[in-house]
């Protein structure tokens, strides 16, 4: 690990013909960032100099890297650990086998960094799930890259967005899969996870809100045994450990009451669960200007031996090389990554 106070972060430019490059150049403009970390994006140096010309772009310099020792984490210039991974041009907005094996190997490169301690946390900006797998590089998304290459076999996604915190005990399979899927030992393996992440955040004492499956959490076995068969018991497991575990709670109300602030974080049993109110409350589209006024939100993959935070959007194909794409969600997954960064240090 290179001898500096700050966090080292290694972000990740996402897929070259998405927002990535640009909210990134965004992103780093503010030199004040350059206080709390050292920004090091790996990509593809032409591809982060092409991203300047787009309307409203920071004009900053590009200083192209070999080795992370040579960056300069200075402001005004934005280092790149230059991977030479695709070859102009590229078609902006456009799904390709060449963009997503770029990006898939901006991935793993982050992640070897990060596991021979050269970096301290990883970001990832977005990447097309199409794109990687026409390359021939067959996951679901970001999560099971890392799980795979960090060989992690326990592990699960959180949702942030400011006071709302989510873990999901599946994610990237059908709906029918994700009802089998509940069952008490991964419940559990949630719960625990999603505590941990709490105390690794700064929270003492927190309260973790599980959510029920079936509507109204199952009506006491009316709407469907789940909750009485396998979420009551992790529940109960937990608190018997020592973890202040709450439910099973309806997932009409889980959320609003989390908001509230009756639980630190909530479990989410499948994907769209959890998804949905971080999203409803992250994005916020202004119809009468007809553009997005705010798309945040960050995404976090718990259990991991290493730092992941990403933004919680996708490649925003549609936006690309307009200069319009929003770097508030980048920025806060990057607040989240110092945060756990510096969490870790103070361990030590």
């Amino acid at each position: 690990m290179l001898t500096v106070q700050r966090p080292i972060l290694g972000i990740t430019m996402g897929d070259p013909a998405s927002i990535g490059p640009e909210i990134t150049l965004k992103a780093l403009s503010d030199a004040a960032l350059y206080e709390r970390c050292c920004p090091l994006v790996v990509g593809d140096a032409w591809v982060m100099e092409n991203a300047k010309r787009f309307p409203g772009i920071p004009q900053l310099a590009i200083h192209a890297v070999s080795r992370v020792e040579d960056a300069r984490f200075a402001p005004g210039t934005v280092d790149v650990l230059n991977l030479n991974a695709i070859a102009p041009p590229v078609e902006l907005g456009a799904v390709s086998a060449a963009a997503g094996d770029a990006s898939f190997r901006y991935v793993t490169k982050v992640i070897e960094l990060a596991m021979a301690r050269q970096v301290d946390a990883t970001v990832t900006n977005a990447i097309n799930k199409e794109a990687v797998n026409l390359a021939g590089h067959h996951f679901a998304g970001h999560t099971e890259i890392y799980a795979h290459y960090t060989h992690t076999p326990h592990y699960t996604m959180l949702l942030c967005h400011d006071q709302l915190r989510v873990t999901h005990v599946s994610t990237h399979v059908s709906l029918r899969q994700a009802c089998d899927l509940v069952k008490k030992d991964r419940v559990l393996e949630v719960i625990r996870i999603a505590y941990q992440a709490c105390r690794d955040l700064g929270i003492a004492e927190p309260t973790v809100g599980v959510a029920g499956l079936n509507p109204h959490s199952g009506e006491n076995g009316l709407f469907g045994r789940e909750e009485i068969e396998e979420i009551t018991p992790a529940i109960e497991q937990a608190n018997a450990e020592g973890i202040h575990a709450v439910g099973p709670v309806p997932p009409d109300t889980v959320f609003a009451k989390a908001r509230g602030g009756w639980y630190d974080i909530v479990v989410a049993m499948y994907h769209d669960q959890g998804h949905i109110p971080l999203k409803v409350i992250g994005f916020v589209y202004d119809a009468a200007a007809r553009k997005w006024q705010s798309v945040s939100g960050v995404n976090i993959t718990l259990g991991l031996p290493i730092i992941r935070t990403s933004v919680d959007h996708g490649t925003a194909f549609d936006q690309a090389g307009k200069g319009t794409a929003t770097e508030t969600s980048l920025l806060n997954a990057m607040d989240y990554a110092i945060s756990f960064a510096n969490h870790r240090a103070d361990l030590k």
